[in-house]
């Protein structure tokens, strides 16, 4: 916990229109906030949420009949292609999070498919938030996951994908595919890094041609970044690390991962959406008390936050939370950042 800092001023999740306390939301957006000021004022805005579509796990979530991604029913979207790359915690506190990820997935692409009508496919990746990885090269951050290992993880090889890369595409059976790849599991290092995770997945060496995630990020499609942690990004002190050797977290702080990540897309920030399921939300989740071993609740992650928002599509949602409707209100948003793509070049 952060001394001074308000959970309620902190995380959006919980907004509240002034006119209407009772009114609350799940995702918001781009409040300029920093951490010199996190009780700054947020805009909101409220969504109601389509009912989620129901996936069949022993069919593709490809396309067909007017409702896929290259249906092309949809000539107004400016983007033809969107590439997800989804940033999961692995560590011990995690094994609901990522059931909760599994369950709202399905319903999560499905309404893409038909929001999204005119685009013409996707990619779909997940990384971890530590360099636990043996598949491509041992120890790299960013690598995307082919294989899972770890304590309560799917302990499965998760390719081939139809790609013929390292990452899914809508000709797969996603419902099965992703299922594997994103139950990362409870055995990942403790000092989570998601955002140098992040950066390296989207960065030479790791996007070289030839090497682990060739062929994932393109230039012509629109990037979705979810990230999904229950701790902060930050550098540990002593007292933080409960006795134990302080974690050093990703290097940099905030405006650099943005500048990273904004050139990753040929520096137009505004061809990306991030969608951060992090903590503190005032309900339901409740303070990590990590020197207990605790493994509910969520740390205040400020500094996400405040990279997420410094995107024109950023949005912040509780990660104790139900991620069903966080996912379909973010589509809205998805969908306009599609529309107003700004081709490469």
């Amino acid at each position: 916990m952060v001394p001074g800092v308000s959970l309620l001023a902190l995380v959006a999740c919980a907004d509240q229109r002034e006119d209407d306390p009772t009114v609350t939301v799940t995702l918001t957006q781009s409040p300029e906030v920093t951490s010199d000021d996190p009780s700054a004022d947020s805009s909101s805005s409220e969504t109601t949420a389509p009912a989620p579509v129901e996936s069949s796990g022993g069919e593709k979530l490809d396309v067909g009949g007017g409702t896929g991604m290259n249906s092309g029913g949809d000539d107004l979207l400016g983007c033809k292609k969107v590439d997800i790359i989804f940033v999961v915690d692995g560590s011990g506190s995690m094994a609901d999070e990522q059931g909760n990820l599994l369950s709202a997935f399905p319903g999560f692409i499905d309404t893409m498919r038909t929001e999204l009508d005119g685009a013409e496919g996707y990619n779909i990746g997940v990384i971890r938030t530590d360099g636990n990885d043996i598949s491509c090269e041992p120890g790299r951050y960013g690598v995307l996951v082919t294989r899972n290992f770890a304590a309560g993880s799917s302990d499965a090889t998760c390719t081939p994908y139809a790609s013929g890369g390292r990452y899914m595409t809508q000709e797969d059976n996603l419902t099965e595919k992703f299922s594997c790849a994103a139950r990362v599991g409870i055995g990942g290092d403790g000092d989570e890094q998601p955002m140098q995770a992040l950066t390296a997945a989207l960065n030479p060496p790791n996007t070289d041609a030839g090497d682990c995630n060739d062929g994932f990020l393109r230039d012509d499609a629109l990037l979705v970044i979810v990230i999904i942690t229950d701790e902060e990004d930050d550098h540990e002190t002593l007292e933080e690390a409960c006795g134990n050797e302080p974690g050093a977290g990703s290097a940099g702080d905030p405006p650099d991962w943005f500048d990273d990540i904004v050139a990753a897309k040929g520096g137009v920030e505004s061809n990306i959406v991030v969608l951060s399921l992090i903590g503190p939300s005032v309900d339901p989740c409740p303070p990590l008390s990590k020197c207990d071993g605790a493994t509910e609740g969520a740390e205040p992650a400020i500094r996400i936050a405040n990279f997420t928002w410094m995107f024109t599509h950023g949005h912040v949602g509780p990660v104790c939370g139900e991620y069903v409707s966080f996912f379909q209100e973010a589509v809205a948003d998805i969908k306009e950042a599609c529309e107003e793509f700004v081709p490469p070049g």
